[in-house]
């Protein structure tokens, strides 16, 4: 009798040790890579050289973070960013939304043709379009009307334009999963609230808004932080289109150049910056980039979890 009663609790003490381990093996692979930059950001340059530093600094300093700052323009760029984030993610949860509906509760021709187009787009990587965009952007024409117009076509390169064409079209950055996940959310609705509100003569237009989108919150929320951040982060599409226009991931690539001219004003006194300074301060810019994200995820945390929860359900 003991020991049919001894077993299943060894059982369940074990299994919970097995599964603390592995929980925490990978939280530490997660966070580790943030804690190490972080680490380094608040060390000074003579912490790089010492053996004895790892992840402790020695001669802990603030002048990365001001040195970042100033060489970033990092309170300009965070500016633009911001815009150019959050201008993206309005347009592709609204484009996004009503595209997904459309998938999940009307029929017309072509629909799984189209819906397979939509699944490609998670496949073919964005390097394989990346010169006919260019050169869609560079010559920008719509029918022929600009150039009938102007005399040429209108170059949209170094502005916000291509981003917000391509949000508002639902070609944007990782749009195939933003409609794919919706869809899925949408499919699991009942159909009888849609029904109720027909029969009470609403249209289904009105019946997406008032009804719908209400419902779908937790999902918009997801879908708004997913598309703010990956925007936020990405250097592909800026790099592509942007060129003057001073953002967070166009500030981080030029980090390095400016800390060779701001090196002197804050106690350098060497003619030759070490690589391992320059990676230093390229994680200190990392840091701030970061900032804004951790601070938007405690904002809307408990929408965001609930809509991750929710987003698998298939009707």
């Amino acid at each position: 009798m003991i020991n049919k009663i001894t077993l299943p609790k060894l059982g369940r003490v074990l299994w919970s040790i097995v599964r603390g381990v592995i929980i925490i093996g990978i939280c530490f692979t997660i966070l580790q890579p943030l804690f190490v930059k972080l680490s380094v950001s608040f060390m000074s340059e003579r912490d790089l050289f010492d053996s004895s530093v790892k992840y402790i600094p020695k001669h802990f300093t603030l002048g990365n973070y001001k040195l970042a700052i100033k060489g970033m323009d990092y309170f300009g760029a965070l500016f633009k960013t911001m815009l150019l984030s959050g201008g993206v993610a309005f347009l592709q949860l609204a484009s996004c939304m009503l595209s997904a509906y459309g998938f999940a509760r009307f029929r017309f021709p072509f629909k799984k043709l189209l819906f397979g187009c939509v699944i490609l787009m998670l496949i073919v990587p964005p390097q394989i379009i990346m010169l006919p965009l260019f050169m869609r952007f560079r010559f920008f024409d719509i029918f022929g009307i600009f150039k009938t117009f102007t005399g040429a076509p209108v170059s949209l390169l170094d502005s916000y334009w291509p981003f917000l064409i391509q949000a508002a079209t639902c070609t944007g950055f990782k749009n195939g999963l933003f409609i794919y996940m919706l869809r899925q959310f949408f499919k699991g609705m009942p159909r009888e609230l849609e029904e109720a509100a027909f029969v009470d003569g609403c249209t289904k237009l009105g019946t997406f808004i008032k009804i719908i989108v209400p419902s779908a919150v937790p999902m918009m929320v997801t879908i708004f932080l997913f598309g703010f951040v990956w925007q936020w982060t990405d250097s592909f599409y800026t790099s592509l289109y942007l060129k003057s226009t001073n953002v967070i991931p166009v500030a981080l690539d030029s980090l390095a150049a400016s800390v060779y001219n701001e090196y002197s004003n804050f106690g350098g006194s060497m003619n030759f910056i070490s690589p391992g300074y320059v990676s230093m301060m390229n994680n200190t810019g990392t840091v701030l980039s970061i900032i804004p994200l951790i601070l938007l995820y405690l904002v809307c945390q408990r929408y965001f979890v609930e809509g991750i929860e929710r987003s698998g359900i298939v009707g």
